[in-house]
């Protein structure tokens, strides 16, 4: 299973609160030229320049932004390191104090240096990220897998169904005509055989795919999460007759599973089920629309800093990849917020809105400006109360 950045780790990093907390965000590639070229290595090489340059006008010594940054330092210099990358690389470092994520999830090169960590980018690793279940489908190899939008994690499923169709029709399937050949597109197969895929070979397939089904009912009892099936038509239409799960999504996943990696048939199911997914965001913004004018809602940065301090945000829009700096007071629970044009001189406020509306159970949405639901404003909020 993939490793993730959890909630837990955001608490922990929210905690620190120093002078100078560093973080920096990078693309990076799993694999491939960029990778052997390195490409990534040079891009944190620029991170790490601009990231020096501040401290620098901070009025930090070179010894002291040395020891801070030596960890980045460190990274650069290991060459196996970037060889087991996914789509970003998220670093945070301050005073004794250093953690590094792998993420699968994109963006572009951003660094940021302030009394706390840079965490709404983040975001989107916890909203909009529905599980369901990822079977491959293949005549002599069956997989199940538990997904969410960044994750993917096999079950195991060995001891609950046939091994392969012999085990079920008592012979060798790949000598009697089951044969194949690439053709059409990516995941598109041609089937040569005098009875194709009906009559003595579908009732064949089926029986063994029935025994799938059979076997399968113990891990999907009482389960309401989607069944997304990758194979080719032919099989999953088989499949499809004899399926007694309630949730088994009706388009099959296109894939040629034996050119393909998991991370690559992940990603494609994902594709796939997202849309599925995004029913809850086109209802929150619907919601917002139709609470706007009850006092439900809001718009203005100082408001929502507030609230989202004192738990009463259900839901944050925020605009990507834009941002809203300034400072705010905590006197006796009153909070006093003031916008800055001045970045270097204040902190991110949609940071802050961001991340206590999440650890407090809200979520958080980073939409295009044109998504969002008041796209006047950059940041929106949907109130519980």
């Amino acid at each position: 299973m993939m490793t993730l950045i959890t909630k837990k780790d955001i608490a922990e990093l929210n905690e620190v609160q120093q002078e100078n907390c560093i973080s920096i965000f990078i693309p990076t590639h799993r694999a491939g030229k960029k990778v052997l070229n390195e490409e990534d290595t040079l891009v944190l090489k620029n991170q790490l320049k601009e990231v020096k340059e501040k401290l620098t006008k901070k009025g930090i010594q070179n010894d002291a932004i040395k020891k801070m940054t030596a960890p980045i330092q460190e990274l650069i210099d290991d060459t196996g390191f970037w060889r087991e990358q996914s789509d970003v690389l998220a670093i945070f470092i301050a005073d004794d104090f250093y953690r590094k994520f792998t993420l699968p999830v994109y963006f572009k090169e951003f660094n940021y240096v302030s009394n706390s960590f840079y965490l709404k980018p983040l975001m989107p690793m916890f909203v909009g990220d529905g599980s369901f279940y990822l079977m491959t489908l293949e005549l002599g190899d069956v997989t199940l897998h538990e997904c969410t939008r960044h994750s993917f994690a096999e079950i195991v499923i060995d001891d609950l169904i046939p091994k392969n169709k012999q085990d079920i029709v008592g012979y060798d399937y790949e000598q009697k005509n089951l044969q194949f050949r690439s053709g059409g597109g990516p995941g598109e197969a041609i089937f040569h055989g005098q009875e194709a895929a009906t009559g003595k070979r579908k009732n064949e397939i089926k029986r063994y795919f029935r025994a799938i089904n059979d076997g399968l009912e113990e891990i999907f009892k009482d389960k309401k999460i989607p069944l997304l099936i990758a194979s080719q038509d032919y099989l999953f239409d088989i499949y499809n007759e004899v399926n007694s799960y309630g949730n088994l999504v009706q388009d099959n996943l296109k894939a040629n599973l034996s050119d393909t990696n998991m991370f690559e048939i992940h990603d494609l199911a994902w594709e796939n089920m997202a849309p599925h997914f995004d029913k809850k965001r086109r209802s929150d913004i619907q919601r917002f629309l139709d609470e706007e004018g009850t006092g439900k809602t809001s718009n203005g940065i100082n408001q929502i800093v507030a609230n989202s301090i004192h738990g009463k945000i259900e839901t944050l829009f925020c605009e990507n990849k834009e941002d809203i700096y300034g400072n705010y007071t905590n006197e006796n629970g009153e909070i006093k917020v003031t916008v800055s044009e001045n970045p270097e001189e204040s902190i991110s406020l949609m940071n802050v809105a961001a991340i206590n509306t999440f650890l407090q159970g809200g979520d958080v949405y980073l939409l295009e400006k044109e998504d969002m639901p008041d796209p006047n404003s950059r940041v929106n909020a949907l109130y519980r109360y």
